[in-house]
This record gives structure tokens, sequence and C-alpha cells, in this order.
């Protein structure tokens, strides 16, 4: 019996493989793999609480750039309800971010999918994790073509035309970030948050001292308008335009979820660090976005045609003061750079919700595979992807694509607030079981409000169904995925009904007989225990009857989402692999074979598979490799998304290499 370690079998007997102009060319652009056997890599490759806040937290933040101008535009002639929707926002972000710091504390796992997923049932849970997937792909996209918009507004009016060719070069560099790794990217981001963070706290200070010596005039001119209004259209009147308004202006509250949905991400101790992150997003975007809307207020800003409020509002808070231009200039490029950092909130949180809706089979299993730089490769892949898409055919219309952001983000705030009161119902016992209901219910509330005013919106406003197929995208994706786990399911059951023909197997605890590798040996590429491994094993032995005098089984543990939570992961991962070929060892002695293992650890299983094979070949000359593969009789396009090809991929590299290497096909009915 041997066992394969990578770090041993790397310092001896190197193999070389051979690499293409477009390896070459992928690593250059996302970096060179990460060494698993390092493990202080998985220390320093997790966010501490500030850069998760420039990470994450830029989503929330940048939403200052639009949410609160959306509500204070329709409080127009009401100017009194800004001082009230000021107070709302901030309670809002208070009563929000406490509850999903109180989520973290008891599913630090979960996020909004997994919490729904658990407490309300998995289909509760998908349309959860669909909405999530829409919410981030609508994030990028949206962060993107207000931040070209910004951008563009300062270039010569010529230039405007290339404006979204500009959004979509953005998101694949953006992609080609994220493909390097996080931290990464936050790092090349944090710059840019910095300069955001300064000149707007700067300025909303300046606003409120400059002006605080007229908060009596205004208060009278709030007076008067609450008199007219009352007088007008009466108390049910002001509460729907204060309503409208605070839902409306819904977008402030977007990313709110992000840290709980990226926990992964977080440092250890994970659960304090993501709580301490969510008090810095919280603060933050509670004295930006009510800052803002009261000095709106204080300096009475009009709306001005090609413009945004905060450029209106900055620039009369500048005018006159040395350098006053330069610092507008500043906050408002720096703006639209933190949308672009806001567009990192989407490459983040969606591939880990991709990747934990792949692990529970409602997405292709090959979504939760990491790359070697351990970033969830396909999940920053269809990001990108999906991002581009949206923007070319929406045309970056912003105010679709914010209107289809909300609905989706506030599905999965609402159906997140059920499950957690759910949950704390079911703690009678619990002496903070009253507080966390009321907290819960309240945001609840507020959700479902915000919600039903979007959806409404969404459906009379004659701006939001050119974009109108945005609107759509959640329920179309809900379907893919159930018909997904469909799939998945009947293969599981033919796949139990092919293992239930083999009948007791026998298996025996004994030292398996000696090896002679100078004799036939048959080697087996083997997955988990089970039928496609058996049924490879059985059908090889009885393909060359009496021909084999050894049995070596090879298996690659695959780093995965599933199975990437930190530092240890490495030597569980290897534990488990080593676990599953001894079963297959165990078979083999029960039928009186001489047998062996070897195994190896990484994020790609062909390239480990290439290289454990190459190295094992040398001990066993007269060797053949032998791998099983799911067929099916009516083949469909989809089969190949929906199971990989590494045994036709790894058969190609060792016949390359001049060995000798067979399929043994599972048939699929």
């Amino acid at each position: 019996m041997t066992s394969d370690q990578p770090p041993k079998s790397r310092s001896s007997d190197v193999i070389e493989v051979h690499e293409t102009f477009v390896s070459r060319l992928r690593r250059r652009i996302i970096g060179a793999p990460r060494d698993l056997r390092d493990k202080s890599m998985y220390h320093a490759l997790m966010l501490t609480p500030f850069l998760a806040w420039v990470g994450l937290g830029s989503d929330a933040l940048s939403s200052s750039a639009y949410g609160p101008e959306e509500g204070f535009r329709h409080l127009h002639g009401h100017g009194y309800l800004v001082v009230v929707l000021a107070l709302a926002t901030a309670v809002t972000v208070t009563l929000l971010s406490s509850a999903y710091s109180k989520l973290i504390e008891h599913f630090p796992n979960g996020g909004g999918y997994g919490v729904a997923s658990r407490l309300l049932g998995p289909h509760v849970g998908l349309l959860s994790g669909c909405a999530l997937l829409i919410d981030y792909v609508l994030t990028i996209a949206i962060s993107i073509a207000v931040a070209g918009k910004a951008i563009f507004s300062f270039l010569p009016e010529a230039w405007r035309p290339w404006t979204l060719w500009a959004d979509l070069a953005i998101v694949v560099v953006l992609t080609a970030l994220n493909l390097r790794g996080v931290k990464e990217s936050v790092l090349v981001l944090l710059p840019m948050f910095l300069l955001f963070l300064a000149t707007h706290l700067i300025l909303i200070a300046m606003g409120l001292i400059l002006h605080a010596p007229q908060v009596g005039e205004t208060a009278a001119q709030c007076t008067a308008q609450l008199d007219a209004d009352l007088t007008g259209i009466g108390i049910v009147g002001i509460i729907g335009v204060f309503l409208h308004a605070y839902a409306l202006g819904g977008g402030t509250y977007t990313g709110i979820e992000a840290v709980s949905n990226a926990l992964p991400l977080m440092r250890e101790p994970r659960v304090q660090n993501a709580k301490r992150t969510m008090m810095y997003l919280a603060v933050s975007l509670a004295i930006t976005a009510g800052g803002l809307l009261l000095c709106y207020l204080l300096w009475d800003v009009k709306t001005e045609p090609n413009r945004t409020l905060n450029a209106v509002l900055f620039d009369a808070i500048a005018a006159g003061m040395p350098g006053g231009h330069a610092l507008v200039v500043a906050a408002l490029v720096s703006e639209a750079t933190l949308l672009l950092v806001a567009a990192q909130a989407g490459f983040m949180g969606g591939p880990r919700v991709s990747a934990n809706m792949a692990v529970d089979s409602w997405l292709p299993h090959a979504f939760s595979s990491m790359s070697e730089r351990l970033t969830i490769e396909n999940g920053i892949l269809i990001m990108g992807g999906a991002s581009l898409v949206v923007l070319w055919f929406s045309d970056a219309f912003v105010p679709a694509l914010v209107l289809a952001y909300t609905i989706n983000v506030f599905i999965t705030f609402l159906l997140t607030m059920a499950a957690m009161y759910r949950f704390w119902w079911r703690q009678p016992g619990n002496p903070a079981r009253r507080r966390r209901l009321i907290l819960y219910a309240a945001c609840f509330l507020l959700c479902a409000t915000i919600l039903a005013v979007t959806v409404w919106t969404a459906v009379t406003d004659e701006r939001v169904r050119t974009g109108g197929y945005l609107l759509i995208a959640t329920p179309v994706l809900y379907l893919l995925c159930l018909g997904v786990r469909r799939h998945y399911r009947v293969v599981t059951r033919k796949a139990s009904a092919l293992y239930a023909q083999f009948g007791e197997l026998p298996q025996s605890d004994e030292p398996p007989p000696p090896l002679n590798p100078s004799q036939p040996t048959a080697i087996v590429l083997v997955g988990s225990y089970g039928a496609l491994g058996i049924h490879t094993l059985l059908n090889a032995l009885r393909a060359f009857p009496g021909h084999f005098a050894n049995t070596v089984f090879v298996s690659v543990g695959v780093m995965d989402s599933g199975v990437f939570k930190g530092e240890d992961t490495i030597d569980e991962l290897r534990l488990r692999t080593e676990g599953t070929l001894k079963q297959y060892q165990r078979l083999a002695t029960g039928l009186g074979l001489p047998s062996a293992y070897h195994f190896a650890v990484g994020t790609d299983a062909v390239d480990e598979a290439e290289k454990l094979c190459l190295k094992i070949a040398k001990q066993y000359p007269r060797c053949v490799f032998f791998a099983g593969r799911l067929i099916f009789q009516d083949e469909r396009w989809y089969h190949r998304l929906l199971h990989n090809n590494t045994a036709h991929a790894v058969q190609k590299r060792l016949h390359w290499a001049g060995k000798a290497m067979v399929i043994m096909p599972a048939r699929m009915n």
C-alpha cells in the first residue's frame, strides 16, 4: 500500500508537461498557480475587515451616487419629507445591517441563498439564489454603465458614442483582474475607494456646516409645505408620496448583503471579522446617503440637464473656495471610479453563490471548480460574460437596469428576513428570541414595501419596458436550474441501479498481496467510491481476463468551492481522498488482486492526473490506464456542459506521452 502525497511526489522525478501558447498567455494574465502545500497562503489569500470593506462595501457605498438622488427627485415640492427620508434611510441601513450581522452569527457559511434553502426549503432557496445571481450581474452592469457616463461627461462630446465600447472593455479588464485573485483586485482598487471617502466626507461636512445658519429658514419653508399638503392631498397622500420616494430610493440599500454571501473570503476569525466589516459598511453608507439628502435640502438643489444632483450640490458647496473646483472634480471622478470598485462586489459575490448552487446541483458542477489561483474561475467568467450581454442588449440603459436590480435585491432580502424570522420562531427558550423576532419582522415589512412599489413601477413605467426582458431573467434562470437538477437526479438514480447490478461485492481488510511491478498492471483512475469506479475496475478485468497481475488505483482530490474553507482544507481533502482509495483497495483485496493506490491534490484534475500517471508509469513499465465515463444513448449538447470530460482529456495527454489508456463506458439509457 502506498500513498502519494504531493510534496513528496514533486520533489523527485519531475515530469515535464507540454504547455501551449494559450496556456502560457493565460498564465501571464492571471498569474502563476498557488502552492497548495503552503498553509500560509490560505491566510494571506483571505481578506481583512478593511479590505473586505473596500471590496464588498463599495457596492453599498456606490449606491449613494444614484439611490438618494432617485428618492429626492420624487419629493419635489415636498421638501419637509427629505428629513424623514434621511432618517428612514439611516434607520433602514441600521436595521438591515443588524439583521445580516445576526444572520452571520448563526449561519457563517450561509448567506441569503444558504439560509433560505435551509429554513424555507430548497426551491425557495433556489429563488433566492437566482435573484442573487441576477443581482450580481446587474451590480456589474449598472456600476460600469453609470461610471462610463460619468467619465465621458468630462470628455469631448464627440467621444460619447464610444461609451458603450468603453463599458465593455472595462468589464473585460475587471474579469481578468478577478481571475488573478480577489485580494489582488481589491488592492488595485483601494486608492479609488479611499479617494471617494475623503472627498465626499469633506464636501458633505462643509455643506452641513456652511448652511447651518439657514436651518431656521429651511424649517419654515418645510412647515409651509407641510401645511399646504395637509390641506391639499391630506395625510394619506403625504404617506403615499413618502412611500413612493422611499421605495424608489431603495437602490441605496443594495449591497448590504454582500458580506454574508462572501464570508468564505474573510480571514479568521471569520464571524467577528465579517461583523466588523458590516459595521464599517453600515456606518459609512448611513452617513454618506443621509448626509447627501440633508445637503440636497439645505442647499435647495435643483435638477439640471445631463448633470447629477451630486455634481450640482458639490459645485454649489465649493463655489468661491480656494481649490474648490479641483475638489469637486476629485469627488466626481472618485464617484465614477468607486462605481468600478462596486462592480467588484459582483465578481466576488456572484461566483460564490453560483458555486454553492453548483454544489447543490442546481447549476453545472463545473461552476464549483476553482482555478490554480484559487478563484472560482467559471463563476467569474459567467459574471463577466453575462454583464457584457446585459450592457450590449440594454445599451447600458440605466433606469431599466436600476429597477430590475432593486427588485432582485429585495426578493433576496425578503426571503432572508422570512427565513430568519422562522429560525427565531423555533427558538422558544432563547432569551434573545423576542428582540430578534421584532428585528426580522420590521425588516420583512420594509423589504415588502420597497419590493411592492418597485414591481408596480416596473410594470407601469414606460422607461423600464424597453428593458423588460431583464425582469424575466430570474424566472428563466429558475426554470433552467430546475432542469439541471432534474437531470442530475435522473443520472444519480441510474447510477444507483448500475451499482445494484453488482450485488454483494467482496471486500477484505486483510493486507493486500504484494505487487510485482514488472508484471502487467491495470492503473484505474477513480473519483468517489461508487458505481462508475467499480464498473471501470470490473470491466477492465473482464475485458482482459487473467492478464493483469497488479491493480493500482489513482485519484485526484480536487479543491473546489465546496471544500475550500481555510487553512485545514488541504489536509481534510487528502484524508478524504485517501479514504476513498482505501475502499477500492479493500475491494481489490476481496477479489484477490494485489493493489496499491496513489493520489494527488490540486485545483485542476486533468493536470494533476497527467503528472501523477506519468510518474506512476515509470514504476510500472507494463501498465495500461483505465478510466470510466458516463455515456448516453442519445447524447445532447448539454451533456458536455453538465458532465466533465476529464477522462477524455487525460487520455489525450497520456496518448501524446506514448501511454496506453482505455475509457470504459458506463451506459446511461
